[in-house]
């Protein structure tokens, strides 16, 4: 399973690459990719769901940011 977020900057939606790489829209079952989407409970529901299941998007949308909702970073790096 490989979730993905798609569409115009600042409106991305949920989304799920199935086997075939197709677009699978996750909308409906989701609101958003998120921390909270990414907790094991989460990702146990998503796992059930069939792929053929939800509603395909058509064409070829822009892959957003993988996780949304990011209230801060924390990096650390050598200088």
């Amino acid at each position: 399973m490989k979730l993905l977020r798609y569409g115009p900057p600042g409106q991305e939606k949920p989304g799920l690459l199935d086997r075939d790489g197709k677009i699978r829209d996750l909308s409906g079952v989701v609101g958003d990719i998120t921390g909270q989407t990414l907790g094991p409970a989460s990702l146990d529901r998503l796992r059930g769901l069939d792929p053929a299941s939800l509603p395909l998007v058509s064409g070829a949308p822009r892959l957003g940011p993988c996780v949304g909702a990011i209230s801060k970073i924390v990096a650390i790096g050598l200088n």
